[in-house]
């Protein structure tokens, strides 16, 4: 088998909301953020609801429980997101 057929997981040890921005922090000391805007469920959520992500699936996954909504963190890293960046004003 090689490298290819193995597809790389990503651990997040840490998630956090900072305004709008959702971070993260990988397991090999990466921190990466993005716009909540860039997700459907995220982008109309209040600051409270954004606040109330949680790690899950030993940090292969970020949850938030009163938006029914779960990312992957392999997602993120690859930049899989439902939206286009917001244009600027």
């Amino acid at each position: 088998m090689s490298s290819l057929d193995v597809e790389r997981e990503y651990h997040a040890i840490r998630a956090w909301v900072e305004g709008r921005m959702v971070f993260i922090e990988l397991s090999d000391g990466r921190q990466i953020g993005f716009p909540a805007a860039r997700f459907r469920r995220l982008c109309e959520a209040s600051a409270a609801q954004l606040a109330g992500v949680a790690l899950r699936l030993d940090g292969t996954a970020l949850r938030w429980e009163s938006l029914d909504e779960d990312l992957t963190v392999r997602g993120i890293v690859e930049g899989h997101f439902q939206l286009p960046l917001p244009k600027a004003a």
